[in-house]
């Protein structure tokens, strides 16, 4: 049995696996994947290129799989739900934050700021029925039928019709006034008449006339009870005891349906058992959400390989990122959507304009979660989380996978505790550190040690920030300038003066990506001469999305050298072997230098990481946070304090907040670039692995570990003697 399914993956993607030599799972895969398929939430944090996103890919892809084959027949589907014998609210088919006490029939809601529904337990399909709710508070709510079908947000869409205590009937987000308002203490009588196809409502017993009428096409699906509540409490009675205000014309307790014309409702978050066994086309079981285009990619081809031996029925995934056209990906939603991959844009798009409905999901994966909230996606994601159903048809809870560099962020903790069911942590990282495999160091910018950069002005492009100023003498602009100049100039150096093959380079911003493209293309670097020392390639979210994919791809293949982009664009993509990482500038963000420099030092291989840090003169850099046009087009170099877009970049403190998280000095060198000897006793081969620096990492380390292996080795004999002569004199002293 191959080792992956000793875990308990299923032989048609362990075959892959195989086929992909993978033949012993990683430690993350090793705890997750168990986990994942045992139905429990799962955090997890481990490196990148640890083989997460195949922890949690092969669960998913077997689980939906599982899931979709069970579906089998309408008749099967139908048996397998609940069936109940009474007329209740149905705790099967209910909003996240909606409450239904033991008797089933007294309804509650906390929530303030979201609407969340049910539909009852049964529902009719011809005759004159009549049921009544009792209004408990204040809170608002909606009242009336709906299909097993209809959003549980009741009176939104054309299947549901509701009233509600402002005094107004709803139906398909159509508000009209009827009636009066009604609240605490209030009964509404709540009239159906399937055969003629007419709805109407009564106050306190007061008939308040006719409210809708019943296509055709929906009289020919059962109708529940339903309602939707904010912050409110109501009390049904279906007629199993004598109602306060006894309905006229022919009406009848709903409870008192004959039973050729009741249905017993398996229905769950908003959707039938019967329509499950038809999946719409736009219902994904799984839903993964990435920070970037290139990740989800990256996570879409993982699938897409892993799911090849799946059949009856055959998976399909579909990709859903920002940057090109719409219509190809609802297009292959159209046809079907089984694992939808995408990032938070156009997955929200998607879902507001109910070109993706939620109603099937049972997993919701976040990869990169720590990057996905500091980018501004924890409403989304939260807003998404609330309308997808938290209970499956077979009575399962949704599941939720997050993946974070770090399980000891903050936000990352708080988002989990409102949308995670006690979940497990697998925490392979722990406090952010720096592996030995990597050689970090700082070499500081001082363009007034080193006057070089007044005679590179004319090569160096920079961002703009000074091209308006008056620079008197001395001044903190002309400083600001020439750590720019620098920075361009020790990138180029640094490159030189290690032989660096294949590096990957942060910069700030987008424009200075751009800058630093120009810089290595004007001294003949660029892609069209992939054997020049500088030949690169630019990645960041201003580049199309095909340009993009070719650049990375052409970075993997070392067609070009050198990878010039941003944080976001590099963020959880795992590019194997790099050697060199060079910072042109600091993160603001502590966690995202241990990301950077972890692009190297990887399976064992050592790396070098070097950060050009403006120690002494800070750098005046563009800052668009309320900027109208986000930087598009905008020369307002003014500080963000007078209104303008620009700030001071203080390295020097940002520099002393990665060494306080990390607990560590950072070495130092000098603008030669010449990397400190210290434990690496100058035998390291960047980009090769320990075993061929010469037998180990550290000078004479056998010799140093030798007296302790002897040592060990004396205990070890001491311990045996005195075992076997206790065990002697124990023998002797039986025998005698």
């Amino acid at each position: 049995m191959a080792a992956f399914e000793n875990l308990g993956v299923m032989p048609e993607i362990s075959k892959v696996v195989t086929e992909m030599g993978w033949n012993l799972p990683t430690d993350i895969q090793v705890e997750s994947i168990p986990l994942i398929l045992g139905g429990g939430d799962v955090l997890m944090a481990a490196e990148t290129g640890s083989g997460k996103t195949a922890a949690f890919s092969i669960p998913v892809i077997q689980i939906v799989h599982e899931s979709y084959a069970s579906k089998g027949n309408s008749a099967k589907i139908q048996s397998a739900g609940p069936t109940f014998t009474k007329w209740q609210m149905n705790p099967f088919d209910r909003g996240s934050s909606f409450a239904i006490a033991s008797d089933g029939l007294l309804c509650q809601c906390r929530e303030f700021k979201d609407w969340h529904g049910c539909r009852s337990s049964k529902g009719v399909t011809s005759g004159k029925y009549y049921y009544e709710a009792l209004c408990k508070d204040e809170g608002l709510n909606r009242v009336g039928w709906s299909t097993s079908t209809a959003d549980l947000n009741l009176g939104t869409d054309k299947q549901g019709y509701g009233f509600g205590g402002t005094g107004k009937k709803s139906n398909n987000r159509q508000f009209d006034t009827y009636g009066e308002p009604f609240t605490m203490h209030d009964t509404v009588g709540c009239y159906l008449d399937m055969d003629a196809g007419k709805i109407k409502y009564s106050k306190n017993g007061v008939d308040l006339g006719h409210a809708f009428d019943i296509p055709a096409h929906l009289r020919k699906q059962a109708m529940y009870a339903a309602c939707v509540l904010k912050n409110a409490e109501i009390q049904y009675n279906f007629g199993a005891e004598a109602f306060k205000y006894p309905p006229s014309d022919g009406y009848v307790a709903l409870a008192k349906a004959p039973v050729n014309c009741s249905v017993n409702s398996s229905a769950t978050g908003g959707k039938s058992l019967a329509k499950q066994s038809r999946k719409d086309p736009n219902s994904p079981y799984a839903i993964i959400i990435e920070p970037s285009r290139e990740l989800a990619e990256q996570t879409a081809n993982i699938i897409k390989l892993l799911k090849k031996n799946i059949s009856k029925p055959e998976l399909f995934e579909v990709l859903v990122v920002g940057g090109v056209p719409a219509s190809d990906q609802l297009k292959q939603i159209e046809r079907g959507v089984d694992i939808l991959i995408g990032t938070p844009g156009r997955i929200d798009d998607f879902i507001s304009t109910r070109k993706i409905d939620l109603n099937q999901v049972r997993f919701l994966v976040l990869d990169e979660c720590d990057g996905l909230l500091s980018a501004g996606n924890g409403d989304f994601i939260k807003r998404m989380h609330t309308r997808i159903p938290q209970t499956s048809s077979d009575g399962r809870r949704l599941q939720v996978i997050v993946c974070s560099a770090t399980l000891h962020s903050f936000d990352v903790k708080k988002l989990a505790e409102k949308i995670m069911h006690f979940p497990i942590w697998v925490d392979l990282k722990g406090e952010d550190s720096v592996p030995d495999t990597v050689h970090h160091v700082v070499v500081p910018i001082d363009p007034v040690s080193d006057p070089s950069w007044m005679g590179l002005r004319k090569h160096v492009n920079t961002d703009g920030v000074h091209k308006q100023d008056y620079i008197k003498k001395d001044s903190k602009g002309k400083w600001s300038e020439g750590v720019k100049i620098l920075k361009g100039e020790y990138c180029v150096r640094a490159i030189h003066e290690h032989n660096m093959d294949q590096s990957i380079i942060f910069c700030r911003t987008k424009l200075d990506c751009d800058n630093m493209e120009q810089y290595f293309k004007d001294m003949g670097g660029g892609p069209n001469h992939p054997s020049h020392p500088l030949s690169c390639v630019c990645l960041h979210s201003d580049r199309k999305p095909p340009e993009r994919r070719s650049n990375l791809e052409r970075f993997k293949k070392a067609e070009v050298r050198h990878l010039i982009c941003t944080d976001v664009a590099a963020r959880g993509i795992d590019v194997r072997g790099v050697p060199f990482v060079i910072n042109v500038t600091l993160p603001d963000d502590k966690q995202n230098y241990v990301h950077r420099i972890g692009r190297v030092g990887r399976a064992e291989r050592m790396g070098l990481a070097i950060s050009l840090v403006a120690t002494k003169h800070n750098e005046k850099v563009w800052y668009h946070s309320n900027c109208n046009t986000r930087g598009r087009g905008c020369y307002n170099t003014e500080l963000t304090d007078r209104g303008g877009c620009c700030i001071w970049y203080n390295e020097g403190r940002l520099l002393g907040d990665i060494e306080d998280h990390l607990k560590i000095t950072i070495e130092q060198t000098t603008p030669k670039m010449e990397i400190p000897v210290n434990e690496f006793d100058g035998k390291v081969v960047y980009g090769s692995k320990k075993s061929a620096t010469g037998g180990g990492t550290y000078k004479g380390h056998v010799d140093d570990l030798a007296p302790t292996v002897d040592e060990l080795q004396d205990l070890e004999k001491s311990a045996q003697t005195s075992f076997l002569n206790m065990k002697n004199l124990t023998f002797l002293s039986a025998k005698s």
